[in-house]
Formats: structure tokens, sequence, C-alpha cells
């Protein structure tokens, strides 16, 4: 079911303006268009499966862009994602960088090793979260990342 290209709620196949907000609607050529079937967003100018990868791509900060700029729901679920994982993998790197910093500061280098091989975890597990969501959303895919994803329904509300 095709959904309007201003609010993204679902709309009937032929419909010439959305019933949630009133908005045009394109033509629609029959058929339901999925992810990565070349159907341009009015907001993003791209495939529903581009501008999912494209979330991704600069982690939390354009899965901020494109929370605000596309609509669609499958573009928003990886944008929500993005925002979450990203954001919190980056919020918790910085908390042990400072951590560490501090315990240094403070005469000792006690759990400094451990505070840097924690820090050297979170970014090889954020670099293979990072390919794999960017692979998923291509494929057209609603990977729900198990934690992130249930944080970024309570934070954005459940789509």
């Amino acid at each position: 079911m095709p959904h309007c290209t201003k609010c993204g709620a679902a709309v009937a196949d032929n419909a010439g303006f959305c019933g949630n907000c009133g908005a045009t609607q394109p033509g629609s050529g029959g058929g339901t268009p999925g992810p990565g079937s070349g159907n341009p967003g009015a907001q993003s100018g791209l495939a529903e499966n581009v501008a999912g990868t494209a979330c991704y791509t600069l982690g939390w900060i354009t899965g901020l862009i494109f929370f605000f700029i596309d609509k669609r729901p499958f573009v928003r679920f990886h944008a929500r994602q993005s925002i979450v994982v990203f954001g919190g993998l980056g919020l918790l790197s910085t908390f042990l960088v400072l951590m560490s910093g501090t315990a240094m500061l403070m005469g000792g280098a006690i759990g400094y090793p451990l505070k840097f091989l924690l820090f050297q975890l979170i970014n090889v597990l954020g670099f293979i979260l990072w390919i794999v969501l960017m692979i998923k959303a291509y494929k057209g895919e609603k990977y729900r990342v198990p934690v992130a994803a249930d944080l970024a329904d309570s934070l954005f509300g459940k789509m």
C-alpha cells in the first residue's frame, strides 16, 4: 500500500490526495511500490531503500536529518534506529574517554587499559553494526537492533 509523500499515512492506490493531511499524491501506475522500487519520495528525492541506507552513512547525524526531511515509514524507522544506535554508542565512547582521562589526572592508571579495551570494543561493534544496518536497509529489510529498536520506539513513538 502506498504512503503519503507528506505525512507518511497509508493512502489508497489511486488516491489523488491524502485523507490524513490533504496533500496531493502523485499518480499511481498500479501495484505497490516497495523499498528499492525506484519510487522517489517528495522529501529526499531518493528511492526508499537508498534513503534508508543513507540514514546510517554518518551515524546519528544523517539519521537526524532524514528523520526530519523524509516522512516515509521505512525511512523514518531507519532514521530513528540510527539516532539511537550511533548516538548511544557515541555517548558511551565519550563517557569512557572522559573516565579514562579523569583517572589519569587523578594520578593512577589502574583502570586505563580496561577502559581503553572497552573503547576499542565499542568502536569495532559500531563499525560492524554500521555495515550490517546499511546492507539490511539497502535490501529493504527492517532489521531491528534488539535493545536500540525498542528504545527508539519508546523515544519517538511506535510507527
